[in-house]
């Protein structure tokens, strides 16, 4: 056994020779290993996506945004590691339950040698009192006042942290609302004007070219031809603004919904219809919503609660610490009479110096308390003036697209007229593309100005805070999820 403990040694000094002589270096990630990552990544994100087989409809590209979205996947995932952390919280507060062996070997045996209490004189007998190997073993419950207080309170905070990413999971879900109506009217107009967009630049082309031609000619007056020229080519500026402000819709769309990017998503257009419901609703009802439901301000409250609770903590880990042990030992020593026993304890301790730092230490937490006191004051005030503005911007978008219906209308009956003369050979080309332009851009500017109208809509509703209760979109199917919000597209919000 003497053999074994030196051996033992030797080995455990080695060992923290070598490990006091480890050099850690910094290693870069390969190019290649950054590619392979990058594609596990887009597979990963992209396989639980079902691919589009009918045209999109806005209902689908809501659902699946809402549920394949990745900043709104990471919002949910979030919240479960949030909830994940309150169960690991709420172990915090068990007793402790330990339990360790231990082996200790000596070189030489343990000697004891006693002396005479009176007389002074040591007794010329030693006693050896403990084998040179023996293993000591223990397995015990430990049980501290002061850490149940401390984990209930960190339970709590723990608590409010999970609602706090609830309400985050929320905020994202009602910004990404914004963005797929926007994105799907963009889709929409791109797809209805693609081909007219095209058709006109190829008009407008081929009567430069012809007007080109004959200015070499000398067939026409030279002035009234670069007039002519002039005024295409700023037709052809305006068309190709219109063909570049759509040429992005696809891939925005398809970035909200997690598609595939590069792919054509044919969408399925809804008729327009204005829902001004909500503006029948007065403000002061609508003031009292927000404070209740509005995401940054539920938030806040949460965050004010927190601050509140560590308070509480700070004051707990003032007061003494009582701790109570409860052990069963055994150890394999032969000179023991007694190899196995059972121990119980309990100790009271009190750090003095906790008294120095408590009056900075309370500080501190009031301290906490008031900032989060004033954040949320100010997110209600910031949350209110948002209110006002989202409610006359969605009043005056719904003017703005009724306008810009009447325009598009108009330049619509006019086009038609021009486009009858021309071939009637009452109109020149230069008109019909005048008018076509003009017909265009009304057409861009309605789409445009509807889906500012969703957006404001979206915005205000982001601003109430409230949504439709369609429940937790990671559990139900894509079917399902689109079924509820056609269910609740069209809420009463006046009840």
């Amino acid at each position: 056994m003497r053999a074994v403990g030196k051996l033992m040694s030797m080995a455990a000094f080695s060992l923290l020779s070598l490990t006091g002589c480890v050099m850690v270096q910094p290693e870069a990630i390969t190019d290649v290993a950054l590619m392979q990552q990058a594609r596990l990544d887009r597979t990963r994100v992209s396989q639980e996506v079902p691919p589009l087989v009918l045209e999109l409809t806005l209902d689908e590209a809501l659902a699946r945004a809402l549920k394949y979205n990745t900043g709104v996947r990471t919002r949910m995932m979030e919240q479960a590691l949030e909830l994940n952390q309150l169960d690991v919280n709420n172990y915090d507060m068990l007793p402790a339950m330990l339990s360790q062996a231990g082996y200790t070997s000596r070189n030489n045996d343990r000697i004891s040698q006693s002396r005479d209490s009176a007389t002074g004189e040591e007794s010329p007998s030693r006693f050896i009192s403990q084998e040179k190997d023996h293993v000591l073993s223990n397995a015990g419950v430990s049980w501290s006042l002061l850490d149940l207080g401390m984990g209930y309170y960190n339970a709590q905070q723990q608590g409010d942290r999970v609602v706090i990413a609830y309400e985050r999971r929320r905020k994202a879900m009602h910004l990404v609302k914004q963005d797929v109506h926007i994105a799907f009217w963009r889709a929409a107009s791109a797809q209805q004007m693609e081909g007219e967009v095209r058709d006109a630049i190829e008009m407008a082309e081929s009567a430069l070219r012809d007007a080109r031609q004959a200015e070499l000619e000398l067939v026409s007056d030279p002035v009234e031809n670069l007039r002519y020229q002039r005024q295409l080519l700023e037709n052809l500026r305006l068309l190709e603004a219109i063909r570049q402000e759509l040429s992005t819709a696809q891939i925005e769309l398809a970035a909200l919904i997690n598609a595939p990017l590069g792919v054509t998503i044919r969408v399925n257009e809804p008729d327009m219809i204005l829902n001004a419901q909500l503006l029948q609703v007065s403000i002061e009802t609508m003031e009292e919503i927000t404070m209740g439901q509005n995401a940054d301000i539920r938030e806040q409250h949460y965050n004010a609660s927190i601050a509140r609770l560590e308070v509480r903590k700070t004051l707990v880990g003032l007061f003494p610490n009582l701790s109570f042990d409860y052990n069963i030992n055994y150890d394999t020593d032969r000179f023991l009479v007694n190899s196995n026993w059972d121990q119980i304890g309990a100790q009271l301790s009190f750090n003095l110096f906790s008294l120095l730092s408590a009056p900075a230490r309370l500080n501190l937490a009031e301290s906490g308390v008031v900032l989060a006191d004033q954040r949320r004051m100010a997110m209600q005030m910031a949350v209110l003036a948002q209110l006002h503005l989202a409610r006359l911007q969605f009043a005056n978008s719904i003017g703005q697209f009724r306008r810009a219906e009447q325009i598009w209308d108009a330049d619509r009956r006019l086009l038609a007229q021009v486009t009858n003369r021309e071939e009637a050979r009452l109109q020149s080309t230069l008109d019909v593309i005048n008018s076509e332009t003009a017909a265009l851009l009304s057409l861009l500017r309605r789409y445009q100005a509807w889906a500012e109208t969703q957006a404001s809509l979206a915005r205000l509703e982001y601003t109430l805070g409230t949504e439709a209760p369609i429940g937790n979109v990671s559990e139900m199917s894509l079917e399902e999820l689109i079924q509820q919000i056609q269910m609740f597209k069209e809420m009463d919000y006046r009840s």
